[in-house]
């Protein structure tokens, strides 16, 4: 049953790997069952329904990606968007956090229209191959400094933005045991080199005194009524002029976002053609959209496919079985939730591979027809950005634009895609309406 849903023996894995590769996504990514509900309860939201909502979202959404589009790629609610979604939205613009709901629910239908027209894979193959490969080195990028800064190896710094962090701090000194473990480990090539890393960095921490035991194992499941369905009540409250562009902006983000994470992770795992198209990109992408509708009904911001999926792909995951057993786990948390907040808890355990799995990435580089000055200047722009704006969608974005800005320089205007002219466009449009409205995704 197993081989004729994810045709295992075809994408050369088994059950063992991909058992090992969900839990290691996992583990990366358990950090958003304690950061999400953190963050939306600034709104007034619940908490405890809301970290529900979250690991419902996240087993629902990866669920549907596993059968839907049979890829490694688990999703969760995403960050950046929950912070909008809280801190820009509710707070700062005054809507309530169930009318915000509402603009994630629309933003989702509108993404599934989207879908359905067959237009975001249209717009996904209208990328030039060296830009998406641009695209997944930012992401690697992007991923190994939200390790570096969540560990503290990197922090802020008024004088120069960021600097070198306190190698005397316990955390920072695991995070560096398990970089070195982990890395060792994966040089020898032995096999989950990185669950065996997470593991490993966890024992350590908790012998130290670093990572906290867990008061409990088990605990009772807590209430999902404060938010379930609450997004029903708002939606005839947000079709106004003033609503609108923050339903395009839930929308933009989460596109864009979702397209590079499916580009990078599906590319690492070799699960794109020689044009560089990634397989079941259409049914990945519709899955995306459905999760993000289900999520707003359970009571969470935009589900999107997450970047941390990157640590099971390493792992040797390269079927939707791999989705599959992350979903189990986010569904067994419901049930284990003293024991995964504790770990959760403790960036450090988790820092090391995100670290390692985005110096890997940087391998894509090699895709880069450095030769062709203007693809070198929306590289370029691309991974600049994504980083110091601390969000992918933006630097795809301004990679965009530059990328076409040389082309037209150079007298190159006529191999530009149309698609990608469209592109530009609603990029110049968002930014526009983000300085007219005050919107900063």
């Amino acid at each position: 049953m197993l081989e004729k849903l994810f045709h295992l023996k075809e994408n050369k894995t088994n059950l063992r790997t991909e058992a090992i590769s969900g839990t290691t996504t996992f583990l990366a990514m358990a950090y958003i069952l304690v950061v999400n509900p953190a963050i939306l309860s600034a709104t007034g939201m619940d908490s405890d329904a809301v970290f529900v909502a979250t690991a419902l979202s996240a087993v629902i959404g990866t669920l549907i990606m596993a059968f839907m589009a049979n890829l490694p790629v688990a999703l969760a609610p995403g960050m950046g968007m929950n912070a909008f979604f809280a801190y820009g939205v509710v707070i700062v613009m005054g809507y309530t956090w169930q009318q915000a709901l509402a603009g994630i629910f629309i933003s989702g239908v509108l993404f599934i229209c989207l879908s359905v027209s067959g237009v975001r894979e249209k717009i996904i193959k209208a990328i030039p191959q060296s830009l998406r490969a641009a695209v997944a080195v930012g992401i690697g990028f992007f991923i190994a400094f939200v390790g570096l800064k969540n560990s503290g190896l990197i922090v802020a710094s008024e004088a120069t933005f960021v600097t070198f962090g306190n190698l005397g701090d316990p955390a920072v000194i695991l995070t560096v045991v398990g970089l070195v473990i982990t890395l060792v480990l994966m040089v020898k090539k032995i096999p989950a080199a990185i669950f065996i890393g997470l593991v490993g960095t966890t024992v350590i921490g908790m012998v130290a005194g670093i990572v906290p035991m867990p008061t409990a194992v088990f605990g009772a499941i807590p209430s999902l009524d404060g938010t379930f369905g609450a997004v029903f009540e708002a939606i005839p409250t947000v079709f106004t002029w003033q609503f609108i562009p923050i339903i395009f902006a839930f929308l933009f983000v989460d596109f864009f976002d979702t397209a590079g994470t499916l580009l990078a992770v599906t590319k690492r795992a070799g699960l794109v053609d020689e044009e560089g198209n990634v397989k079941n990109m259409g049914r990945a992408m519709f899955g995306d959209a459905i999760a993000t509708t289900i999520g707003a009904v359970l009571g969470t911001s935009s589900v999107t496919s997450f970047v941390e999926s990157l640590t099971g792909v390493e792992v040797g995951g390269r079927t939707g079985l791999s989705a599959v057993f992350t979903a189990l786990c986010f569904l067994l948390s419901l049930f284990f939730a003293p024991l995964i907040i504790t770990i959760a808890q403790v960036p450090a355990i988790t820092a090391p591979a995100l670290i390692l799995v985005g110096a890997l990435m940087v391998e894509s580089l090699r895709d880069v027809d450095f030769s062709d000055e203007p693809v070198v200047i929306g590289t370029f722009f691309i991974i600049i950005f994504m980083l110091l704006t601390y969000s992918i969608a933006k630097g795809i974005a301004i990679g965009f634009i530059f990328y076409t800005i040389a082309m037209v320089a150079k007298g190159r205007y006529r191999e530009i895609p149309v698609l990608l002219w469209v592109l530009d466009i609603i990029f110049i449009a968002n930014f526009v309406v983000g300085v007219i409205f005050g919107i900063s995704v």
